[in-house]
């Protein structure tokens, strides 16, 4: 195996995805799945067959970043993730600084297999702690109470350097002054990243069934915008600004693995579900595997993968998609960047009407070099974009 620096701009990921969960939370739109039975062992060679698969076809690249998701990856045996890993480590080369991430949710988290992730190469884990409310916890279905929250935020900090946990706002009857003691709360727990995502109701979920027969009810956009400001002022004053959306950081801490998808690097999706975009021959592709965990796991049994046929991404759709996960970030977009993606001159981007327009709203900033959202833009993203490209 070669050691080798990357630049960040040439970031090159693997997304492991880990279908399998303990109980499906009604929030949750994923491609999970509740199993009574996994046999691990045909899951771990299937994983490692189909990343020998993206592998083949991207030899000498630089992997920066292998990030295991689901699901609940710390369902996974420590001897399925170490074969993945070392897999990865035999077919590309690995940047000095190589971030591998793990999710894990607090049920499923003990100081014996924190410590057997980490013998197997993990270096960094993402822990769904969702709330530090009980009476929250129970409303999203969570499995664990603040104690187990508390107890995995301290074990993943005494076993790995770099830690994150995700917290979920906006939930029903939450004040901005009840989430302030919140966020205060977990600023001391933190490690250095925090995830905090609005409550959004998708289809297909247990909550849209429950929202639409009144159930319950969410904060209006107003209240999740009020809720949204206070997020961006007390994680700014700790010295965790966003640096994208719902992400906050210390300097440094960032996550480097998302980063290469809001900087719309190239990254191979392993795993049923998985989503992936390649450059191949000077070609982006989009790659998709199935859904099915049983389809998935038949088609790589028969024939080494479970991807449906590669897609070609056109250079507007590559420009539009740098557009839609760049503007995300608050470091906004390099436009030699969308140059590259598009084909085209930085001059025949965009309506100099739209971008006025913008501006002068104070949604958006365009200079010389980059392109990006403000804060308030960030937080209009949807609505932007839509005028931006539309």
């Amino acid at each position: 195996m070669s050691v080798i620096q990357t630049h960040p701009e040439s970031s090159f990921g693997l997304y492991i995805h880990w279908p399998f969960c303990l109980s499906k939370c009604p929030y949750c739109d994923f491609n999970s799945h509740v199993h009574d039975r996994v046999d691990h062992d045909a899951w771990r060679e299937a994983l490692v067959r189909e990343i020998n698969h993206y592998a083949a076809m991207t030899p000498g690249r630089v992997l920066s970043s292998i990030f295991f998701g689901g699901g609940t990856p710390s369902l996974m045996h420590p001897e399925t993730v170490a074969a993945a890993i070392d897999e990865a480590q035999k077919r590309w080369n690995f940047s000095n600084d190589i971030e591998i991430t793990l999710e894990a949710n607090p049920t499923s988290v003990e100081a014996d297999k924190f410590t057997a992730f980490r013998r197997a190469g993990v270096n960094r884990v993402s822990l769904g702690i969702q709330s530090l409310r009980e009476k929250d916890l129970e409303f999203l279905g969570r499995k664990h109470n603040v104690g187990e929250a508390r107890r995995a935020i301290e074990i993943a900090g005494a076993t790995f350097d770099r830690f994150s946990f995700d917290l979920i706002y906006a939930r029903p009857q939450q004040t901005v002054a009840a989430w302030k003691e919140e966020l205060e709360e977990a600023l001391t727990l933190s490690g250095g990243h925090i995830s905090l995502y609005q409550l959004t109701i998708e289809p297909g979920t247990a909550f849209f069934a429950q929202h639409a027969r009144g159930d319950f009810m969410i904060p209006n956009d107003m209240a999740a915008g009020d809720l949204y400001e206070a997020t961006q002022d007390i994680l700014g004053a700790a010295g965790m600004p966003a640096y994208e959306i719902s992400n906050h950081a210390k300097p440094g801490e960032e996550s480097r693995h998302n980063m290469t998808y809001w900087r719309y690097g190239d990254y191979v999706g392993v795993g049923p579900g998985a989503h992936g975009r390649l450059t191949l021959d000077g070609q982006k592709k989009a790659t998709r595997a199935h859904r099915a965990p049983e389809i998935w796991l038949n088609d790589v049994t028969a024939k080494g993968h479970g991807a449906h046929p590669f897609e070609d991404v056109t250079p507007d759709q590559r420009m539009t998609e740098a557009l839609m996960m760049g503007l995300r970030l608050s470091e906004g977009i390099p436009l030699s960047r969308l140059e590259h993606e598009s084909g085209r001159h930085r001059d025949t981007f965009f309506d100099a009407k739209k971008i006025k327009a913008l501006s002068d709203e104070g949604y958006l900033t365009l200079s010389d070099t980059h392109i990006a959202a403000t804060a308030s833009g960030r937080q209009r993203l949807n609505a932007l974009l839509s005028y931006l490209v539309g």
